[in-house]
């Protein structure tokens, strides 16, 4: 009888603390496979019915919305699963209305904008690193759920997700980030001042939970220590919030290659430069 796979080994025990144990990576891919077809038959009815949605992805650093993001989206076409992570603001954007270099983002009918950070981050960043004044972050609180009532009413579905993770977990992804090659790009000028400020971040989201955490906008906490169960999670909850259906397609019959004016057209190759087939 052959040797067992690290997939097909018995389960671990759960801890004695009652946390789940490890997610196989071949239960995950299963699970994710069957999500993301799932997301093909959304993003079609999207497009049939026109629809208009918004998926806002917040957190604090290292809490997983990039992987997140890119579990959304990468069975779909990005021409209706946008995404969108802006820059810092250029001094122009800085004079405009603060919302405004957003709104130029967002959907047309047949489209899913997701923001990898977004007008939040007056409520979170900006007031916790001092970019913004009291004043401003205050306004930005009062004024904001009225926008989003605005958004919504407009006809635009906005889905809010927050990834909240340990101080356990960021710490250790921290530390990934600073020794893996593979990951350094990932750490930013704001994370490891975010490191030290936990507390300062943590008040700064109950006062945004507090003030934006509306029945037509309403937040949704994704507990994201353990990245493929959030994953799963996520993608299957967002599922749930947008209601589909298989959009109606025509049947597809692939036609037979064209015989006229046939002729070797691998010859005519002979010359060129190919890539080195090192692999």
């Amino acid at each position: 009888m052959g040797k067992k796979s690290k997939d097909d080994a018995e389960p671990k025990k759960s801890k004695d603390d009652g946390e789940p144990t490890k997610l196989k990576n071949k239960v995950y891919l299963k699970e994710m496979r069957k999500l993301q077809e799932k997301l093909c038959h959304l993003q079609e009815w999207v497009k049939f019915k026109g629809l208009r949605v918004i998926v806002i992805f917040e957190g604090r650093d290292a809490a997983g919305k990039g992987g997140t993001i890119k579990a959304l989206t990468e069975r779909v076409s990005p021409r209706v699963f946008r995404v969108v992570a802006l820059p810092a603001p250029s001094d122009r954007e800085k004079s405009q209305m603060y919302i405004q270099r957003y709104m130029q983002h967002f959907p047309a009918k047949g489209e899913v904008v997701i923001f990898d950070r977004s007008w939040y981050n007056r409520a979170g960043v900006e007031h916790v690193m001092g970019f913004c004044t009291p004043e401003q972050h205050a306004r930005f609180l009062q004024l904001c759920p009225v926008v989003e009532k605005y958004i919504v009413e407009g006809g635009t579905q906005l889905i809010k997700v927050w990834l909240e993770s340990s101080n356990e977990e960021q710490k250790r992804r921290f530390e990934a980030r600073i020794e893996d090659p593979l990951r350094q790009w990932k750490l930013s000028a704001m994370d490891l001042p975010s490191r030290t400020r936990w507390f300062s971040y943590s008040r700064a989201r109950d006062l945004m939970l507090e003030a934006t955490d509306t029945e037509h906008a309403p937040w949704y906490i994704l507990r994201s220590d353990d990245k493929k169960r959030a994953r799963l999670n996520c993608l299957a909850h967002i599922l749930s919030l947008i209601p589909y259906k298989k959009a109606p397609r025509e049947k597809v019959k692939l036609p037979k290659r064209s015989m006229k004016g046939a002729y070797d057209d691998q010859a005519s190759l002979q010359g060129r430069k190919f890539v080195e087939e090192k692999y």
